[in-house]
Formats: C-alpha cells, structure tokens, sequence
C-alpha cells in the first residue's frame, strides 16, 4: 500500500473547469467534516449521513467521490498523513539546521492547532493497532524518517549541531506538537481553560520550539 492508493476516488473521465472546481470543493467540505465525525465516534460509530450531514451536502455526493465509508476513512488518514509529511521537506542537507527544524515544529503545531480532529482520527487508528495504515508506516514513513534521520546525522557529523538520536528525535517532535490536539482536554484543564486562547498556543509552540532547539544545540544559552 502508498499514499497514492489511499487518494481518493475519482471518476474515471477527467474533470475540468467549474465541474473540477465544484468537485475539488466537494472533496475538501466532505474530508473536513469526516476529520470531525471520525474523531468524535470513531470509524465504527461513524455514519455516512451523518458526515453528509456535517458537510452540507448529499449522502450519494461521499459515496461518489469516495466509494463508501471505508473509502472516506482511508482518504482522511492519507490527507493527514500527506499533511504532516510535506514540512519535512524543509530538512535537507543545505538548509540551515535551526530555520529546517523551526520551520516543522511550526507546521506540526499549526497542525494540531487548525485542525486538531486529523490529529485525532490518526491517533485512534494507531490505538487500534493501524489496520488501515500500518502497512504505510513500515514502507513509506519508515523510508521517509530514515532518510530525513540521515540527513540530521549529516548536521551532525558537520558539526553544525549538537548530537541527538535522530530518529527518536521526530518520536520527540511528533509527541510534543500533537499533544494539543490528541490530549487537547487534559491541556485545557490544566491551564484552567474552556478553549484555548491564541496566547495559549503562541506560548505552546514557543516553548516546544525551544525544547527543541536547545535540545540540538542551537540556541544560545
């Protein structure tokens, strides 16, 4: 299995102008309101007319775009996943050690910030043992991190930061910036809070930025 098996389906004929729009538009209110229905009940209690519902649209529009439930649930764990890969795409053996590892705290904070339910429905999959994308995350994460790991060692070995674990590394990130989503009421009740405020996230990801980076030896101290 790849991240291309778990798109979305599409109609066999190509779509273009104000139909592709109307249908790109579709896909997005339906994925959304699916992020929201499967993290709040779970693939099980999860319902198509139920997302329909959420979605403003018609039960038959998911089941054209996306086959049926089954379809949608694995359209919505790819979408995440694509989501959270692509910042990575800042950690390169060029880029600046400090600005590549800001710049994927950030966008896993804005993440679990804007859309904490992804967050959510991912973190249930895995509970329950990954059937659907457990496949995924032994070939194309692992490929993915061992890759981006071997880049970090490269900093390393350059001296351009301070020695870590790079592969426990991104376990550290990925903890610490999906915690507000994934535990999003624990934080809330700690900090005496009904939602979290822009000020509560704003100290958040200042706070696991500088976890981080004094972590890598790359702020003063």
């Amino acid at each position: 299995m790849s991240l291309s098996a778990l798109a979305p389906h599409r109609p066999a004929a190509a779509e273009d102008g104000r139909k592709g729009q109307i249908r790109q538009a579709n896909e997005a209110a339906i994925l959304h309101a699916a992020e929201q229905v499967f993290a709040r009940a779970g693939f099980e209690g999860a319902t198509m007319a139920e997302i329909a519902e959420q979605a403003g649209l018609p039960k038959a529009n998911l089941h054209y775009y996306f086959g049926g439930k089954k379809g949608l649930y694995e359209a919505v764990l790819a979408t995440v996943l694509r989501d959270w890969l692509t910042p990575t795409d800042a950690i390169t053996a060029e880029a600046d050690p400090r600005e590549a590892l800001s710049r994927y705290v950030r966008a896993k904070m804005a993440l679990s910030r804007e859309r904490p339910a992804a967050s959510q429905v991912f973190a249930n999959e895995l509970l329950h043992g990954a059937p659907v994308v457990g496949e995924l995350l032994r070939s194309e994460l692992h490929h993915l991190v061992a890759g981006k790991a071997a880049v970090i060692d490269g900093w390393i070995a350059a001296g351009r930061m301070a020695p870590v674990d790079s592969t426990h590394l991104f376990f550290s990130i990925w903890a610490m910036t999906q915690t507000y989503a994934d535990f999003d009421v624990q934080v809330r009740a700690v900090l005496g809070r009904t939602e979290l405020t822009p000020a509560d996230h704003a100290r958040a990801e200042a706070h696991v930025l500088a976890m981080v980076l004094r972590g890598c030896g790359l702020l003063p101290p």
